[in-house]
């Protein structure tokens, strides 16, 4: 039994899900991880990430900053891997029947506060990056456009998803508008044709 630490402290959801789940996937049966928290929320969504994968779980408060989170990674590959070799024969759940996309209307995720939407977004499509099934593309406009461009936090996202196979793609008129054309980092720029052309013939579009 070996044991691996994930340092997560001062990271935003979905961050210690995220790492936590990538150094699980790693694991022999039997390791253990311990994940670094320093708040309950994170504590709790790590719970349910075990308990969805059925694996054991505990924690305990090191002090007033510091969560240690066990999870331990006993019979996680090798059970999803026998039920997914019973499961192909007959009903291939898992394989996508028809295109997925997300559009992304703004850099902020929800009404509110901004700092706090700019954050949420930057958590949602880091969180993309990690999903077993991507969207097939992912569309920006109006200022949504500030995302696929230089200096953005979303930046290197939207490039690891582009190098997943996912179609970037950001409206020309949004990016003239905001003086942005130049500074176009990742994917391709698009047409409103193309946009509702694309949204039309979806079978899903996530929108935010």
């Amino acid at each position: 039994m070996k044991k691996y630490m994930v340092d997560a402290r001062g990271k935003q959801c979905p961050v210690p899900v995220v790492e936590t789940k990538k150094m699980l996937a790693q694991m022999a049966e039997s390791d253990i991880v311990e994940t670094l928290v320093d708040n309950a929320i994170a504590v709790q969504n790590l719970e349910k990430m075990a308990k969805q994968k059925q694996l054991e779980c505990s924690w305990e408060q090191q002090d007033e900053h510091t969560y240690r989170v066990f999870i331990k990674a006993e019979g996680a590959v090798d059970e999803a891997g026998e039920e997914t070799a019973e499961c192909i024969p007959c009903q291939p759940v898992s394989e996508k029947t028809g295109n997925t996309i997300v559009v992304l209307s703004s850099d902020c995720m929800g009404e509110g506060d901004e700092v706090l939407g700019r954050a949420l977004m930057k958590g949602f499509i880091y969180a993309l990056t990690s999903q077993e099934e991507l969207p097939d593309t992912v569309i920006m406009y109006n200022r949504g456009a500030r995302l696929p461009v230089e200096g953005s936090e979303s930046l290197e996202d939207l490039k690891l998803l582009e190098s997943q196979g996912v179609e970037i793609l950001t409206c020309g008129t949004c990016l003239n508008h905001y003086g942005l054309t130049e500074k176009l980092s990742v994917g391709s720029v698009t047409n409103m044709y193309v946009i509702c052309e694309k949204m039309l013939q979806a079978e899903k579009v996530v929108k935010l």
